[in-house]
């Protein structure tokens, strides 16, 4: 199978505005696990799914793949630190970070726009990634300007934007 190389795909896919979230849950341990991720999707309305793609060499991979459910916390356009502290190869990502646990115990970060809780209910290959999917069981939402990733950096709407 061939594609075009790495450095194409990003710049193709740069060009393409997306969300940020972190994406959270609890490993086997039941310690707090957390990536930034910016791959994800709504799948389905009836029933209400969605995707996330994870790294396999991610810490947070065998995580989710243990895990029965996981929280997508939309970030807002003042939490780039806390997107660029879940990006990061960090021992404990959550030092710091508020957050409070869902009816599920799952980490939901405080100040987020929106928290998208989902029971997890497949997952299936994609090249050195997984694709998680989530059934959408609950969540929060608030009225705060998104955090947007864009051409390899990040970035936030206009003064005319929603």
């Amino acid at each position: 199978m061939s594609g075009v190389d790495p450095a194409q795909f990003r710049q193709l896919l740069g060009r393409f505005a997306t969300g940020v979230t972190v994406l959270t849950t609890r490993d086997a341990a039941g310690r707090p696990v957390g990536m930034t991720a910016s791959s994800v999707a709504s799948v389905s309305l009836e029933p209400p799914l969605v995707l996330v793609s994870v790294d396999q060499k991610n810490d947070m991979y065998p995580a989710l793949r243990a895990a029965q459910r996981f929280v997508l916390n939309v970030l807002a356009a003042d939490q780039e630190a806390v997107s660029r502290r879940f990006a990061e190869d960090h021992p404990n990502r959550f030092d710091g970070i508020g957050y409070r646990d869902s009816k599920h115990g799952i980490p939901v970060l405080e100040g987020v726009l929106a928290s998208i809780e989902c029971e997890k209910q497949a997952e299936a290959p994609g090249g050195d990634h997984t694709v998680f999917f989530g059934l959408v069981t609950g969540g929060t939402v608030s009225d705060r300007r998104p955090l947007l990733y864009y051409r390899g950096g990040y970035a936030g709407l206009g003064a005319g934007g929603p």
